[in-house]
């Protein structure tokens, strides 16, 4: 029964459930983000809300910059908590602007979404990434 209350935690376990994180939740988000670019891709008409009155289109292309080339650098884990920036305004301009005339249901997936990406800001990429390596690479070379 104590291991079942116990609130310690091993380090490799944290730094492997945030790789876990990390990449569950990009690849999630990577796939709404494809099939927004898709659409630029093809040339159609883009189809998209005006949420914070940046016009249609710039709208459009921050969600595809933030949902692809972000979600792209969370996998990594190069410049995390920089790629987390435009992920976490996306989804807060999704909670707090767009869905809530949809009710709870609207707002549940983006609200998970947005709670994640404030996690790993304050987590940090954990061990396993890019951003760990240059910061072990940058720690040997100061004097």
């Amino acid at each position: 029964m104590k291991r079942v209350f116990n609130t310690n935690y091993n380090h490799q376990s944290l730094d492997f459930a945030l790789f876990l994180l990390r990449i569950g939740v990009a690849c999630f988000m990577l796939t709404h983000g494809l099939a927004k670019l898709s659409v630029v891709l093809s040339g159609a008409e883009i189809q998209f809300g005006d949420p914070i009155g940046l016009g249609v289109k710039l709208s459009f292309y921050l969600a595809v910059f933030a949902e692809v080339l972000c979600s792209v650098l969370l996998i990594i884990g190069l410049a995390t908590r920089f790629a987390l920036i435009p992920l976490i305004i996306t989804m807060a301009v999704a909670v707090f602007v767009v869905h809530p005339p949809d009710g709870f249901k609207g707002m549940e997936l983006p609200g998970l979404y947005l709670m994640v990406f404030v996690f790993l800001m304050f987590a940090g990429p954990g061990r396993f990434s890019i951003d760990s390596l240059i910061s072990r690479t940058n720690r040997r070379l100061t004097f």
